[in-house]
């Protein structure tokens, strides 16, 4: 048995998809644990392409069964369209998706609040996806959410819903000064939704404590990154749930005891989308550069990637935060033409030096990053298999991040497809 979990080491965007498509293979289930349909983890296969949502990775690489954890908060809408597509590519999800019955249900109400909390908000947006996620939790904690179990009872939910609109009703009239919502045709929707989804909803809890019991291989899938962790991020400019490790283990009921590893995924470079701190962000040509090269817009929004040089005192506190014991590089092919590359190995706040990732907003704010300049490769990686064929300045460059960060590289991609990757 191995129970494994894959976490974005960044601000998201790491390609922790492609990573979890390729160690799915081996696994008997495949797990997310958090966040909505605001993460996209792109796919590339047989010159196909599927940005995938909620569905976890796993669904086109072997037959694993593929689990939307509890810790996730579901768009029924978005979840059926992406079924659709999921299926149109040949995907098999007949008896391999299971969605847990106590995940929580994003409803257009939710989707409305943000958008309407992000105008409310003027210059101090958070830049939220508008999908809903951050008021969806907020149900979830303020003990008015919406389960997929509810789905089962449409008498109940119609109650609970209706209750739930009135209240907002409130807020949109004399807060937003907005116009209040109609209850029936979100109920009608949702109901119509319920009759398609309920085939797939189960105590997935149970499910992965049995698969525990006859020691089969579990990969848990994070989406965004540690440092959008609600707790451990950026705050406020994070996201609204656990990211990092430890939310596998309340996002699928899964003991802590049960994992094994732990294998955080981290860019050749950085990126981050949405507004917050990013001490590293390359402003000028140099951050165009690497936008454009690695095509870095967002898979969901489409907007455009902020850029910059890898940030090792941000992966350490990644790797402490998480207890990451295996290292997954990708999009190293991006700094193939750079003669010059940066690594951001400590910061200056106040004149002082520190290699200390804060958490204070202020001081993120006001740090210089402390970079070493190391060599560029200036070749294109294509052509090679091995890391002991890659140039000596990619190796370098590769061993330097290993040894700051104190975990082993165990795979390298250089490209978007399954055999652009070196598993070591």
């Amino acid at each position: 048995m191995s129970i494994r979990v894959v976490v974005g080491a960044q601000w998201g965007d790491e390609g922790k998809g492609k990573i979890v498509d390729i160690l799915s293979r081996k696994s008997e289930y495949v797990v997310r644990y958090q966040g909505g349909a605001n993460a996209g983890h792109t796919l590339k296969f047989d010159d196909k392409k599927i940005v995938l949502h909620l569905i976890p990775s796993g669904i086109f690489n072997g037959d694993a069964t593929c689990v939307i954890g509890n810790g996730v908060v579901i768009d029924p809408h978005a979840l059926l369209e992406e079924i659709e597509e999921v299926e149109a590519l040949g995907g098999s999800l007949k008896d391999r998706l299971k969605i847990s019955s106590s995940a929580h249900v994003i409803l257009p109400y939710h989707q409305l609040l943000d958008r309407v909390k992000e105008e409310h908000r003027g210059d101090d947006a958070i830049g939220t996806t508008g999908r809903g996620i951050g008021p969806a939790y907020v149900s979830k904690v303020s003990r008015v959410g919406i389960r997929m179990s509810d789905l089962f009872h449409p008498e109940e939910l119609k109650k609970k819903v209706r209750a739930n609109i009135a209240d907002i009703n409130e807020a949109l009239r004399h807060v937003y000064k907005k116009d209040p919502i109609e209850a029936d045709p979100i109920v009608d929707e949702l109901l119509v939704a319920a009759e398609k989804l309920c085939p797939y909803i189960t105590n997935t809890a149970n499910l992965l404590h049995e698969a525990v019991l006859n020691n089969d291989t579990i990969l848990l899938e994070g989406a965004q990154g540690s440092l959008l962790d609600v707790d451990h991020g950026t705050y406020p400019f994070v996201t609204s749930s656990c990211p990092t490790a430890g939310g596998a283990c309340t996002g699928t009921g899964l003991p802590p005891t049960a994992i094994d590893k732990v294998m955080g995924i981290t860019k050749a470079y950085c990126t981050r989308v949405g507004n917050g701190p990013f001490p590293t962000e390359l402003n000028g040509e140099v951050g165009e550069k690497i936008r454009e090269a690695g095509q870095e817009f967002g898979a969901t929004t489409g907007r455009p990637r902020r850029c910059g040089w890898i940030d090792l005192v941000a992966l350490r506190y990644a790797v402490r935060v998480n207890g990451i014991n295996e290292l997954a590089v990708t999009k190293l092919d991006i700094l193939d033409d750079f003669e010059d590359i940066k690594v951001c190995t400590a910061y200056e706040i106040d004149g002082e030096e520190t290699e200390v990732f804060p958490t204070d907003l202020p001081d993120i704010k006001s740090l210089k990053p402390v970079y070493k300049s190391m060599k560029g490769w200036e070749e294109s990686l294509d052509h090679y298999s091995s890391i002991e064929e890659l140039p000596v300045e990619a190796r370098e460059y590769l061993d330097f991040i290993s040894e700051y960060l104190d975990v082993e590289l165990t795979i390298l991609s250089k490209g978007p497809k399954r055999n652009e990757t070196i598993v070591l």
